[in-house]
């Protein structure tokens, strides 16, 4: 068993799960990790058997000492492995830069929910799906976030801070559903989508996204 396990639901709708298994990828150490499919009679009682939340994902981190450190809640992962694994850089080190990478993580995490509920996250599939103008309120706040961070902050790679933290795992959902439902970005806007789309540890867990044999029928369009 390895130190390290993350609970996931489905790869290709799960949003949150992609968000704390890319945060957990970036720090280079080894995991286990287990898929509980969404939407079955018995979902709910195998997720409360790992977690109080009963929500995905949740990490725990089976110490040598101490005992066992049960996280659930994508960003709290997140905070959880920065400390564990400083030199990973998932937040900035300039307190500063730091803040506003919370800033924009923690708005992520608390909010769009037109964009949520209209264009749910299918990473196998493609879909037309008309724009509804609360959606593109959210498109147009998302977009006009990475253009900041790139031009303030991006100057060292071509993510939101140069190099892929937190930030970029909160955001990795909402590029995956850009590229579902063929929504058009600007340039800045789609060189950052580009550089998500081909970062290994996204292109890995689409390609397990793909070979999921479960379907949920409502967000198949």
């Amino acid at each position: 068993m390895a130190e390290f396990t993350i609970y996931l639901a489905n790869k290709n709708y799960s949003s949150w799960s992609l968000r704390g298994w890319l945060m957990l990828k970036a720090t280079g150490v080894a995991f286990d990790e287990i898929v509980i499919p969404l939407d079955e009679p018995q979902t709910r009682a195998e997720i409360l058997r790992y977690t109080p939340s009963g929500k995905l994902p949740t990490l725990v981190h089976n110490r040598k000492s101490g005992g066992p450190v049960t996280v659930w809640e994508s960003l709290a992962i997140g905070e959880y492995l920065a400390e564990l694994f400083p030199q990973a850089g998932l937040w900035p080190k300039d307190p500063a830069t730091r803040a506003h990478a919370r800033a924009i993580s923690n708005e992520m995490h608390a909010g769009f929910l037109p964009l949520r509920r209209h264009f749910p996250m299918n990473m196998r599939s493609v879909f037309d799906r008309e724009i509804i103008p609360e959606a593109q309120g959210d498109i147009d706040r998302i977009t006009s976030l990475w253009r900041d961070c790139r031009q303030r902050y991006g100057t060292g790679g071509d993510l939101l801070f140069g190099s892929f933290g937190i930030a970029d795992a909160m955001f990795a959902p909402v590029v995956s559903r850009f590229r579902t439902y063929k929504l058009t970005l600007d340039g800045e806007a789609e060189a950052y989508a580009r550089a998500i789309t081909a970062w290994p540890a996204y292109q890995e867990w689409l390609t397990g996204a793909r070979n999921e044999p479960m379907v949920i029928e409502q967000y198949e369009f």
